[in-house]
């Protein structure tokens, strides 16, 4: 089992955003039996955001009205939150006002019903020092008990670094799936394993791409942001739809589907030398699909050879992210 801030947590986490970061969210009501089937499962590493959603309704909301519900479920869970958008700029702001206020106001919207156990600014501000946000965090917020730990979200490898020098980095959230394995070779994993830090593992079934349930485009939400991004646009989604064909017929041969394929091949990808330990965060909006992504399927070496063939001759078409969009920060 790996260890967060001490703790241990399920081989698979559970991604919060889609639950609050979209224009018709779920119910909340639907919303909590798919955090109860998470921890039933075992998904005990919950990763939300104050900026997935409306102030009035954002991951630390929702995570706050569940807890009212379920108080004895408070600290089973290890909670990550990511944040330090300027709510004026609307951008990514670690200057010692902005990162204090992001902070107090995370803290305060959970009523004091938990803990926040690591937080992590979205993106790293290249515009102020490292030294000065990571100081107050430590300062402030770990050495006087209010959070935890610090994690570090879509940051290149200089980054991670030079972080280590300022505070202890529990972990490292990036994108890493079938469709993204640049964290794989741009040092990013190296230097996690080299520290020792936990790689979290986000969008791991390719935005929904490797469930094998978008055939076309308008199987996308209509009120999903997915529709913006580069990999979704007519002409690069079907050249993507390749690889979802491949994965799925993989998946049938294994008797698995084909996003239980695509989350456990991140989870086998730590077994290899000079590898993390990497804990995927696939989110949900029904229990069916939590059941479906909790699910350990053990990948032979010989499978995983097969896939590696697959993504030598294989290309993604189009950018993780839309033009303008900070990443490798």
């Amino acid at each position: 089992m790996p260890l967060l801030v001490n703790q241990e947590v399920g081989p698979i986490g559970f991604g919060l955003m889609g639950l609050t970061w979209r224009d018709n969210p779920c119910s909340q009501e639907q919303a909590f039996e798919v955090m109860r089937t998470a921890l039933r499962n075992g998904n005990n590493f919950w990763n939300g955001g104050e900026f997935y959603g409306r102030p009035e309704y954002n991951s630390l909301v929702l995570v706050e009205r569940y807890l009212e519900k379920y108080p004895e479920d408070a600290d089973k869970i290890v909670l990550s939150i990511k944040g330090g958008v300027n709510p004026v700029t609307h951008k990514i702001d670690g200057s010692p006002e902005n990162t204090r206020r992001t902070l107090d106001d995370s803290i305060a919207q959970l009523k004091g019903r938990k803990k926040i156990d690591i937080f992590e600014f979205g993106r790293r501000d290249h515009n102020v020092p490292m030294e000065v946000t990571f100081g107050i965090i430590e300062k402030e917020y770990v050495q006087t008990g209010k959070i935890d730990g610090i994690s570090l979200s879509e940051v290149r490898a200089e980054t991670i670094h030079e972080a280590v020098k300022h505070t202890k980095i529990c972990a490292v959230e990036i994108e890493l799936s079938l469709f993204a394995t640049e964290s794989l070779e741009d040092g990013v994993a190296a230097a996690c394993a080299q520290y020792n830090i936990p790689m979290v593992a986000y969008s791991p079934i390719g935005r929904g791409m490797l469930t094998g349930r978008i055939k076309t485009l308008e199987d996308v939400p209509k009120d999903c942001m997915i529709h913006t991004f580069p990999r979704f646009q007519s002409g690069n989604f079907e050249t993507n739809l390749e690889l979802v064909r491949q994965v799925e017929a993989m998946a049938q041969r294994k008797g698995c589907t084909p996003a239980q394929l695509a989350i456990n091949w991140t989870l086998a990808m730590s077994r290899r030398p000079g590898m993390p330990a990497i804990i995927p965060i696939p989110g949900a909006t029904t229990t069916a699909r939590v059941d479906e992504n909790s699910q350990i399927v053990e990948l032979t070496d010989d499978e995983m050879c097969e896939l590696d063939a697959t993504l030598a001759k294989f290309t993604p078409a189009g950018g993780r992210y839309p033009a303008g969009a900070p990443v490798n920060t």
